[in-house]
């Protein structure tokens, strides 16, 4: 079946129409307009904020040509400036040179992972700063003194990353820290004497440790017993401490400093949920903080001299999500979103009004006509208390109950998060209940959550999922014989697991390169994943140890029990779940006689960037659902449902 790529309308009377008195005015019946994809995704995604030396421009990435390149917007509200033009391979803006207008930018192949860094001159001319075949390289930061940067690269080794110290002069690099053992570099002092790393040994345990260059001495500066998670976040400008996140003796994790001489901490930021990040600016003015505020992001700038909170801007129908101070600390460039409103980029001078330099929702839709997501929590098969984010469609009532998806999130130990997500609001748009639960072992919750899952995906998860569907039920406006699962990644693997291991619970499955194999999934992770792996193998499962748990929970090994409509999409040049594991299941589940739809991106790879390929993707998968889970094989059918 193919979607009319038209607006089609459907007529909403308020809500307020339930209670209404009879001598109260009637509302007229106000039009919502579903739009075909095309619509959402002509709006406009940014992400990245540098600011040029003089102030005058904010470097991005933005993908309004259909790719994302980099680009310079002005701070006066002009239009945006392409500063690359890749036609075929997302470009990531990294940043600004120190005392010049050449940046640098972060490019891979297809969606093959396997970043180089690059430098783009102010006569447009590109240096590859990591050049070679089969290994990666990633920027890791600028120096103080702003005569260098530091730059990762696993050429030596593909397990590690060693670090180079790069001159900004003529791109000279020096090897500063040979990576023999697995740590992962997160910043050098001030005065380059010690170099901060750390050390993932569990997915809830980390390390961090300071490595003095001057006597070759490591040292360990978070010793623990037990789990405990502790993050490197930035070293003070003046060299003499640096800060920290850590959940010791705490549900959440905290922002702590860490005094380089006495090696005493104080925790300085401590909310109820979970710092995600803290640094401070450039000449050790402001601290910025970023906190997990239920699934929200909640930014705080803070005064360091006297820890008192700095007002920031508040923008109508919008949460400040992620702020860039510029280096002389005078002006603040951030993003703001909301459910309806997708992330826009706004500048201030600090004191001064804001400037919104962005209108990133497509000219053709109305904000009106898109949801208004919000937390709904549940109590689960066992009485834990399961969080996710519902969007409700306009329209949908008890006399009118729509079919509904229960929308997975990657990882495992991902997130469902508040803001805008138009592949969710381009279902709900179209009349679909969607829940994005987090279910156990998501982060953002406390770590005994966190870890709620661990040796049991599969299972534990997986119940929260099925769980799920009575509180959908329970609004009394969710068809109890239409709700499907959805997601990508390990939210892939969800779906997948519960078309074999539960697979009468959901009524369709549609699987975002999902894992089907866990054995060869963990056997094929690719080598720079390093402590990482091992993490992840501590939480799932090793497959010399672990085969028999493996083989229970791995969806491949169970697909003759798929009895129910499944779609699967892939990108070819996915690095994490390669394209043999949907090719296996697909395979298996087409033994079965059941409807199964596969599409192949031949220049993808974990996740989809590129808008031609992004508009098959969700034009397919609403197609699907309509025939499969709605049940309407025409357009009338479906202009009418």
């Amino acid at each position: 079946m193919k979607l009319s790529a038209r607006p089609s309308t459907i007529l909403i009377v308020s809500s307020l129409l339930l209670g209404a008195c009879a001598t109260e005015p009637v509302p007229e019946p106000r039009e919502i307009t579903r739009y075909p994809i095309e619509d959402f995704l002509g709006t406009t995604n940014y992400f990245g904020a540098s600011f040029s030396p003089d102030k005058s421009k904010i470097l991005v990435s933005s993908d309004q040509t259909g790719i994302y390149n980099a680009y310079a917007v002005p701070v006066d509200g002009s239009d945006p400036v392409a500063l690359t033009n890749s036609t075929t391979d997302t470009i990531r803006a990294v940043g600004y040179f120190p005392g010049d207008e050449r940046f640098l930018y972060l490019k891979d192949e297809g969606g093959n992972e396997l970043f180089h860094l690059y430098v783009q001159e102010l006569d447009g001319t590109v240096t590859d700063l990591t050049p070679g075949d089969g290994h990666r390289g990633l920027f890791f930061g600028w120096a103080w003194d702003d005569q260098s940067f530091y730059v990762g690269t696993t050429e030596r080794d593909q397990r590690f990353y060693d670090v180079y110290e790069y001159s900004l002069a003529d791109y000279s690099r020096e090897m500063i820290y040979q990576n023999d053992q697995g740590y992962n570099f997160q910043g050098r002092s001030p005065d380059k004497r010690f170099i901060a790393l750390s050390k993932t040994n569990t997915t809830t345990d980390s390390n961090i440790y300071l490595y003095d260059i001057e006597t070759d001495e490591m040292e360990l500066i978070t010793e623990h017993e037990g789990e405990q998670a502790n993050s490197f976040q930035s070293f003070s400008p003046d060299g003499t401490a640096l800060y920290m996140t850590t959940d010791e003796d705490s549900e959440f994790a905290y922002l702590s400093h860490y005094d380089l001489e006495s090696g005493e901490r104080e925790a300085i930021v401590t909310p109820d949920w979970d710092v995600r990040y803290g640094y401070p600016t450039k000449h050790d003015k402001y601290l910025v903080v970023g906190i997990n505020n239920d699934a929200r992001t909640e930014v705080r700038l803070y005064d360091i001299a006297t820890m008192e909170r700095v007002e920031l801007p508040e923008v109508p129908s919008a949460d400040v999500t992620s702020i860039s101070v510029s280096r002389d600390e005078g002006a603040l460039a951030f993003y703001a979103s909301g459910s309806r409103n997708p992330r826009d980029l706004y500048v201030q001078e600090i004191g001064g009004e804001p400037r919104r330099l962005t209108r990133s929702l497509s000219a053709n839709i109305n904000a009106e006509d898109l949801v208004e997501a919000e937390v709904v929590r549940f109590e689960s098969y066992d009485g834990v208390e399961i969080p996710g984010i519902l969007y409700k469609p306009h329209g949908v009532s008890a006399e009118n109950p729509a079919p509904a998806l229960v929308w997975v999130h990657g990882g495992p130990g991902g997130q469902s998060r508040m803001g805008y997500f138009d592949t969710l609001q381009y279902f709900a748009n179209h009349g679909y209940v969607v829940y994005a639960i987090n279910n156990r072992g998501s982060n953002g919750y406390g770590k005994s959550f966190f870890a709620m899952d661990d040796r049991r995906h599969g299972e534990a998860d997986l119940g929260d999922c099925v769980a799920s569907k009575q509180m959908l039920i329970d609004t009394g406006y969710v068809d109890p014989d239409k709700i499907g699962i959805i997601g990508g990644s390990y939210g892939g693997y969800m779906v997948l697991a519960a078309l074999t291991l539960a697979p009468e619970e959901f009524n369709v499955g549609v699987d975002i390169f999902g894992i089907s194999n866990w054995i060869r999934t963990i056997e094929s992770m690719p080598p720079w994943w390093g402590s990482i792996r091992d993490a992840l193998i501590d939480e799932i499962g090793d497959p010399e140890t672990d085969r028999e748990r493996l083989t229970r929970i791995s969806p491949l090994f169970h697909a003759d029990k798929i009895v129910r409509p499944l779609m699967v999409l892939q990108g070819a040049n996915d690095p994490r779940v390669i394209q043999v594991e949907s090719d296996d299941i697909v395979a298996a589940a087409r033994e079965n006689g059941v409807p199964v739809e596969y599409i192949v991106f031949e220049d993808e790879g974990h996740g989809f960037t590129k808008k031609e390929n992004r508009q098959e993707a969700h034009t397919s998968m609403l197609a699907f659902l309509e025939q499969y889970l709605r049940g309407v094989t025409s357009e009338a059918e479906r202009d009418a449902a």
